[in-house]
């Protein structure tokens, strides 16, 4: 887990790119079934998580997912995306594209910068 206050909690999806999933933590199965405070703590999050990724990993592009087809719970999935990532363009469900050889920074000191942005709002 990398964050967790009232309104939601965030862990990292384990892949080669950057990439965390924010949860929230009522058990709503859609987001018109958010209460206001869930749902506003959820888009922030989502905007902070987006800002520290293009600060940290200058990707090409930041996608935002809310599949919940077999995880049928509100969440959000962001992730930093580059040209040279095994699966761009096309998303990350899909079959990689080709190898890749990305040499991205740790992402433990990401999850540090994310929790220090996350717990100042």
């Amino acid at each position: 887990m990398i964050f967790e206050d009232e309104f939601i909690w965030i862990e990292r999806e384990e892949n080669e790119l950057p990439w965390v999933k924010i949860f929230t933590k009522k058990p709503f199965r859609e987001l018109s079934d958010c209460d206001e405070k869930s749902l506003a703590r959820l888009w922030e999050a989502s905007l902070i998580v987006e800002r520290e990724m293009r600060k940290f990993y200058n990707p090409t592009k930041i996608n935002l997912a809310s599949f919940a087809n077999v995880l049928p719970r509100v969440h959000m999935h962001v992730m930093a995306r580059f040209k040279d990532d095994a699966f761009y363009p096309n998303n990350l469900w899909q079959e990689p594209l080709r190898s890749s050889s990305l040499r991205l920074p740790e992402f433990s000191e990401f999850a540090k910068i994310l929790q220090k942005a996350l717990s100042e709002k």
